[in-house]
């Protein structure tokens, strides 16, 4: 346990981000014993100019220019911190020694705003927490002087063309640079610990009351849905999911009923799942109301496609399902392999994923669910938090 530390901690996603954030997640359990400064990204110029009538753009824009203050308190141990400066957006520059000059201009603009803060809130000898920022955070352990500096990589970024372009040579410098690296997955520290050998697995939380004290009905719109239920929660991408095998699962087993919850994008609008009948397409729906559909289901399936972006991801909606006591079928990964094979059925094709689902029907039994459960239950963030703790003190010993 760290306590009566002061934690900065900077990101990819902003504090008033609407999508779940792991930064946000661990921000908050940090705060419970220390105090923390949550640093929103600066804003960039292209941004400025693409979405300058957004509210969230309007706001920055008035810090920037002055007009209202950008520090604020969101608890009695945690604040969150709108950059008064503005960077440039410099990503398009192909010559990366040009990249490198600019991008330490942004930098130095960026830690300035956060030194301003760091002086207001008296905080000293801090931690700088580093989720995933490769680029406007690169050079802030040499200009903000921590104590120590973590870098959190919970996604391979470089899968991604915008990261990869000039990531590819910055990453692992940042991670060779930094005190210690926590990854979310097993093959992300590993990818670490190419870089810096104070690399360590530090597992996932996820907020999990919602779905293990669920005690309501299923939707009606799935009642009326006859037949074994075979469904998937989240957004519906065809460069994440693998349309091919849900496709196969439908057209192979007409009597189960494919039941997908999410956005879709156009690889999945235009995909021949739309001409079965045995797929349903229930569109996007707040959080709050996915355990209703996730009860209602018979079988979970999180199909993603073997890529850069997904083999090394932590994909959270797994303990969602096992909170709910639910048989999953996902992709075999090496980090579900390692982590999950215990309690989830994993698939290689879509032919292995037919006949898992016919053996997790089967084998589907109270003492497996309370298994599953009980699994899940241990995946909270103050136990990942707990992990990053202990990385800290191997460090500080």
């Amino acid at each position: 346990m760290i306590k009566g530390k002061d934690i900065i901690i900077v990101g990819q996603q902003p504090w008033d981000v609407e999508i779940g954030s792991n930064c946000k997640n661990i921000a908050i359990e940090f705060s419970k014993h220390n105090r923390v400064l949550y640093v929103n990204s600066p804003l960039d110029r292209i941004t400025l100019m693409r979405n300058g009538s957004d509210a969230k753009i309007q706001k920055r824009k008035a810090i920037i220019e002055g007009r209202t203050t950008g520090l604020f308190q969101i608890s009695d141990n945690l604040w969150n911190l709108y950059p008064d400066s503005m960077i440039e957006s410099i990503n398009w520059i192909s010559f990366h020694p040009v990249f490198k000059v600019l991008n330490k201009i942004n930098n130095r603009r960026f830690a300035n705003s956060i030194q301003k803060a760091i002086s207001t809130l008296g905080f000293s000898n801090f931690i700088l927490f580093n989720d995933n920022d490769m680029f406007r955070s690169f050079h802030l352990k040499e200009m903000l002087k921590p104590v120590l500096s973590i870098y959190y990589s919970r996604d391979f970024m470089l899968a991604v063309d915008y990261w990869k372009k000039h990531g590819e040579k910055m990453e692992p410098q940042l991670i060779a640079s930094s005190d210690i690296c926590v990854a979310n997955s097993t093959y992300l520290a590993d990818y670490c610990r190419q870089y810096n050998p104070n690399s360590y697995y530090v597992g996932q939380g996820c907020e999990l009351d919602l779905f293990m004290d669920f005690n309501g009905v299923a939707p009606d719109e799935i009642i009326k849905i006859e037949g074994i239920k075979i469904g998937y929660v989240g957004a519906l991408l065809g460069l994440r999911l693998d349309i091919d095998i849900l496709t196969r699962i439908a057209k192979s087993r007409p009597q189960w009923q494919l039941v997908l919850v999410g956005p879709e994008d156009e690889l999945f609008k235009e995909s021949e799942l739309h001409q079965l009948s045995n797929v349903h397409f229930l569109g996007s729906r707040p959080p709050s109301d996915l355990p209703a559909f996730i009860y209602s289901f018979d079988i979970c399936l999180n199909p993603q496609v073997i890529s850069q972006v997904t083999i090394g991801n932590y994909p959270r909606k797994i303990d969602e399902y096992l909170a709910m006591g639910k048989p999953v079928i996902a992709t075999s990964t090496p980090f579900m392999e390692a982590v999950f094979s215990n309690y989830t059925y994993l698939a290689k094709n879509a032919a292995e994923y037919i006949d898992l689902i016919e053996l997790a029907l089967q084998e589907d039994s109270k003492e497996k669910q309370l298994e599953r459960r009980g699994f899940a239950a241990e995946h909270t963030w103050e136990n990942s938090v707990a992990e990053i703790y202990k990385a800290i003190e191997k460090h500080s010993d």
